[in-house]
């Protein structure tokens, strides 16, 4: 996935997308010991994942997604996140707006 996969950054987040062939997405998250302890990772996984939950209609089906979290994700809020990960996704082209 990481060397076959396309990847997109911003400051929060990195976005690693490829294509899986199926009729649903697997989401991968990354939280590494370096954006903080136990506490903080456990909170930035719960945020991420109740993003692509909310919105999880208006992304294409059929992708295998990664998000990896950087270090500044620890010191941010639920509407910094989720306006990154989206920004990720359109820069991906995942969203149902930019599908074709």
């Amino acid at each position: 996935m990481y060397r076959q996969g396309s990847s997109k950054v911003n400051r929060y987040f990195v976005m690693l997308v490829k294509e899986n062939h199926l009729d649903y997405n697997r989401i991968g998250i990354s939280v590494s010991k370096k954006v903080g302890n136990s506490v903080v990772r456990h909170r930035v996984t719960r945020v991420i994942r109740e993003v692509f939950r909310l919105h999880w209609d208006e992304i294409g089906q059929g992708y295998d997604i990664v998000v990896v979290a950087r270090g500044m994700s620890k010191d941010s809020d639920y509407t910094r996140f989720e306006s990154a990960i989206l920004h990720l996704l359109k820069k991906h082209h995942l969203l149902e707006d930019d599908l074709v």
